[in-house]
């Protein structure tokens, strides 16, 4: 497999910018606030409507897709060279049955992928990680411990579980993730300022498999194919991987046809961050990192 051309590897923190859902859930509770103080009998529809707008807002936080929240990537920004590219994302690796084996097929079909990795597997198998940079591969961040309430967490222990996730990956690979997948894609408004701060983008999917829990991996693959378009971010997983009846990983029966279909549509694969590299002005200099970049590691 050829070599990715060299990539930008270190972008400022953005500026957070509150979405609309956020500025005007910020504006209605002040505007509650007031009636009450004004109206005190005005209390159980000030009370109602903030409590609306929390529902609102845990349902946006609930859909992985969902932009409501701030910036996420579904699909591949538009660009000239995004009409025939396509991204694959693996998540919950690294997985020592499993992820060399992923890695072969990738190679067998000339095919790069984005890896979400989890950061105490990536501590455990170091050399895998490894591997999968060397062989041409991104990884990313997909937190330290992949905990299934992290969407429930305040802002202070978003950060911890980022940063900490941020470090292990950067330490075993040398190079800083640019992306963020929160587990199971959920998550609350809390996430993107911090996400701002580190310098990560939010990335989600366009189509998933369900192969964490589907043992057929003909509906697997069918899933990842229906209506299968340039542009678009495709998710499986190499850790926590469903197993067939004969008990192999439902990816490594999915993948050869993923690969193959792909290849016929003439449809080429690339990372997210390649897509963000050549969506980033050529003669753009390269920010300079925060000071947690600079920090030691055994500061976690």
């Amino acid at each position: 497999m050829n070599a990715p051309a060299p990539l930008q590897t270190s972008y400022a923190p953005r500026r957070w910018r509150p979405a609309p859902l956020i500025t005007g859930t910020a504006a209605l509770h002040v505007g509650a606030a007031a009636a009450m103080l004004l109206e005190p009998a005005t209390w159980p529809w000030a009370t109602g409507s903030v409590i609306a707008s929390h529902l609102v807002l845990t349902a946006a936080g609930l859909w992985p897709k969902s932009a409501l929240l701030g910036p996420n990537w579904t699909r591949l920004p538009p660009s000239p060279d995004a009409n025939d590219r396509i991204a694959l994302t693996i998540d919950d690796g690294p997985d020592p049955e499993v992820t060399p084996r992923v890695l072969d097929l990738l190679d067998e079909h000339s095919a790069r992928a984005t890896f979400f990795c989890i950061g105490e597997r990536a501590q455990r198998h170091p050399q895998i990680v490894e591997q999968i940079a060397a062989r041409g591969h991104a990884v990313e961040n997909h937190s330290q411990r992949h905990r299934h309430h992290f969407s429930l967490s305040a802002p202070g222990a978003l950060r911890r579980e980022i940063e900490a996730g941020q470090r292990t990956l950067t330490q075993i690979t040398g190079t800083r993730p640019l992306f963020f997948r929160a587990p199971a894609g959920l998550r609350n408004p809390f996430l993107e300022p911090v996400l701002c701060d580190l310098g990560l983008q939010l990335a989600s999917w366009t189509r998933r498999g369900f192969d964490t829990r589907e043992r057929d991996a003909g509906k697997v693959t069918q899933r990842l194919l229906d209506g299968l378009a340039p542009r678009d971010i495709l998710l499986i997983h190499d850790g926590h991987a469903a197993r067939g009846a004969d008990g192999a990983p439902v990816i490594l029966k999915v993948l050869p046809e993923l690969l193959r279909t792909a290849a016929q549509a003439q449809l080429r694969w690339t990372t997210l961050r390649e897509a963000l590299d050549e969506n980033t002005p050529k003669n753009a200099p390269i920010p300079v990192q925060k000071a947690i970049d600079a920090a030691p590691f055994d500061k976690i």
